[in-house]
């Protein structure tokens, strides 16, 4: 798989969770607790490919991305502070919603972003050969993937 359809299919399975959190019952704080935990491994797991493998190598073959990719560090900064808040949070915090409400909005303008503004200019530069072997390096590098959210590089920035 190419590495912009690896992140685009992240960016799916990120959406999917969301939806299953807006569409949870108020009251079921195990299942919100549960999709939480789901969402936290998985935006944890993304942005450590991406800060590790697919940033550093858009950069490299398409420098005119260079201010999307930095914008786009620091909004994992942001977000990854929130997730590690949101794991240690009690889903009957009376902030929970809220913070998750947040977090989805910040994602969701992250990925647009990404999606409309710059991956297009990163496979121009890239090519189809190159894309598939990025694609596999962040598959390796999913293995590698902290468990905590502030392990991820970005979040000490």
């Amino acid at each position: 798989m190419d590495g912009i359809v690896l992140l685009r299919e992240d960016h799916k399975a990120v959406e999917r969770l969301f939806k299953e959190f807006e569409r949870a019952d108020d009251d079921d704080l195990v299942r919100k607790s549960e999709i939480a935990g789901a969402v936290i491994r998985e935006l944890t797991t993304h942005a450590w490919i991406e800060e590790e493998v697919f940033y550093p190598a858009a950069r490299e073959a398409a420098p005119d991305t260079t201010d999307h990719v930095l914008e786009s560090v620091e909004e994992h900064h942001a977000v990854l502070w929130m997730l590690s808040e949101l794991d240690r949070l009690d889903p009957a915090d009376e902030r929970f919603d809220a913070k998750m409400t947040v977090l989805m909005e910040n994602v969701r303008h992250h990925v647009e972003e990404e999606e409309q503004d710059w991956f297009p200019d990163v496979r121009k530069a890239m090519g189809r050969k190159r894309l598939q072997e990025l694609g596999e390096r962040m598959e390796a590098a999913r293995e590698e993937a902290p468990g905590s959210p502030l392990d991820v590089p970005s979040a000490d920035s």
